[in-house]
């Protein structure tokens, strides 16, 4: 009899242990499932982007002459194409490869702008080449429009699972201060600057002490620093100016840093990078005169 009631025992204990284990397996499988769709809008919307870029590339090489300017724009849609041929072969589980094409799509974005300013700028006063620079305007309108949308269906997916854990830096900026501690006006005035950012609600980060490094950029892209500041960035050290310790919740937090100014600042924009657990969570500029 006893040695039934034992059996029963572990028999009850059994079940309750592959209840558990049963429960955690389908937790995870919808979390991962969720996950998966988020990445899928992500790719979708970064391969429209790729596509639209090889698009506008070719339409801005019938608006030239230049050989030269034609050679480097086909150079740059063949490195837009093979990112997109990359892109396209990632599987949507595969995030770090997805976060590394979204950080290349914003490299050709950034050339891509550069090559429409020139262009535009040469063929301003020639109106049949401005009727084919609106022409590929609207194209690309489109192409966004389209992003767009694809970005709403990214937006409501994330309200169920963030997209990574990584940290998010957000209303970045800087407030140049003179000895009283008022907004200084010139740049020879400046006595010290305060940055202020907010790092938003991540249910997914990792919660704790966190170490926030600040690099702020001179004009001439020189670091602000005193002594021999770096920190790990991409298995490389890099110069920081400031250090900031926090207490991370997983909810939206505001930080405010200071940089106490004892060298010579030239007038010009200044850029604020912002780095949290090996990322680059958050960047902006500002202008002193």
């Amino acid at each position: 009899m006893e040695k039934n009631k034992k059996l029963v025992g572990a028999i009850i204990l059994l079940i309750v242990i592959v209840a558990g284990v049963s429960f955690l397996a389908v937790n995870e499988y919808r979390k991962n499932k969720e996950m998966a769709e988020v990445f899928a809008v992500e790719k979708q919307e970064m391969e429209n982007e790729y596509s639209a870029f090889a698009t506008q590339y070719d339409e801005l090489q019938v608006q030239i002459n230049n050989d030269s300017l034609r050679e480097k724009l086909e150079s740059e849609k063949l490195k837009t194409q093979r990112l997109l041929e990359e892109l396209r072969q990632v599987k949507t589980t595969n995030a770090a490869e997805i976060l590394r094409l979204k950080k290349e799509l914003k490299t050709v974005r950034a050339v891509l702008r550069t090559y429409v300013i020139q262009i535009d700028s040469l063929n301003r006063l020639n109106a049949a080449l401005m009727e084919e620079n609106q022409e590929v305007k609207s194209k690309y309108s489109a192409a966004t429009a389209q992003i767009n949308t694809l970005s709403q269906e990214k937006k409501n997916l994330n309200e169920k699972v963030s997209l990574a854990a990584q940290l998010d830096a957000t209303n970045i900026s800087a407030l140049p201060m003179n000895k009283r501690g008022k907004k200084a006006r010139k740049v020879k005035d400046v006595k010290k600057i305060a940055i202020s950012f907010t790092i938003v609600k991540n249910i997914t980060a990792e919660t704790g002490n966190k170490t926030i490094y600040v690099r702020i950029a001179k004009p001439d892209n020189d670091i602000l620093s005193k002594g021999n500041t770096t920190f790990a960035y991409e298995d490389r050290e890099i110069t920081y100016s400031i250090k900031k310790y926090i207490e991370y919740t997983g909810e939206e937090q505001s930080v405010t840093v200071y940089w106490d100014v004892e060298e010579y600042l030239p007038a010009g924009t200044y850029t604020i990078y912002i780095f949290a657990d090996g990322n680059m969570i958050g960047q902006n500029s500002f202008t002193m005169k």
